[in-house]
């Protein structure tokens, strides 16, 4: 079973619709996936919420080792993405040499301000964290206690580690940032990120490989009917 979380966001409920069905679509094996939703962590999530985080899930999303209960690998995205590949393909990339795998960008934005004009917060290995492998029992640092307290940086710079050794390196293709990245065709994609924004939302409807996006949507809920069936 490919253990799959998803971070939920209550602003972007479609979005994570759609990345849940575009993974079960493509995928050859059984995927078990869970939202990773504040209102079902209270017994473990008890910190603030930040002004700079930009979604409920900002931090909530290192809780996974301890949901597995630092028992083998899970895989974290965020539910702002598209899937084009079977995520078994992924799956396949664990690597017990390694605590964590993702793809290691160097994103530098230039904007200031993101979807819903949020603040967009520049520091290093930026989106390193918006998809992960993690190998849970090799995260044992992260308890309900550390995850509440670590400053965001501590957190999304997997400080959390003893070395960046112990951070595996995953292919671009699975977290193509749209419109930082190259604009490449998607037989070159496993996995799209619109993270600056989607085309769920009004701002940003005519985004880079928004049609792609709407097409999952509808095939989504595309409703056969029995005169079709």
């Amino acid at each position: 079973m490919i253990r799959v979380f998803i971070g939920f966001d209550s602003k972007e409920t479609v979005a994570y619709n759609v990345l849940q069905y575009s993974i079960m679509q493509h995928s050859t094996q059984p995927v078990s996936s869970t939202p990773v939703a504040q209102h079902h962590l209270k017994e473990l999530f008890w910190r603030t919420p930040s002004p700079l985080q930009s979604t409920a899930f900002a931090f909530s999303r290192f809780l996974i080792p301890a949901l597995c209960e630092y028992q083998g690998w899970a895989i974290f995205m965020d539910c702002d993405m598209l899937v084009f590949d079977d995520i078994q393909a992924l799956w396949a990339l664990r690597d017990d040499r390694y605590a964590v795998m993702c793809v290691q960008h160097k994103h530098a934005p230039t904007k200031t301000k993101k979807f819903l004009d949020q603040v967009q917060t520049q520091y290093e290995k930026k989106n390193w964290s918006s998809l992960m492998l993690i190998n849970c029992a090799a995260c044992t640092q992260l308890t309900p206690e550390y995850v509440n307290t670590a400053s965001g940086l501590d957190l999304h710079q997997f400080k959390w580690l003893d070395s960046d050794e112990r951070i595996g390196t995953l292919p671009k293709r699975w977290n193509h940032l749209v419109d930082y990245d190259p604009h490449l065709p998607i037989s070159d994609i496993s996995n799209l990120h619109f993270t600056e924004g989607g085309p769920y939302f009004d701002a940003y409807k005519n985004c880079s490989y928004a049609t792609e996006w709407h097409q999952a949507k509808h095939a989504m809920l595309h409703v056969v009917n029995d005169e079709e069936g």
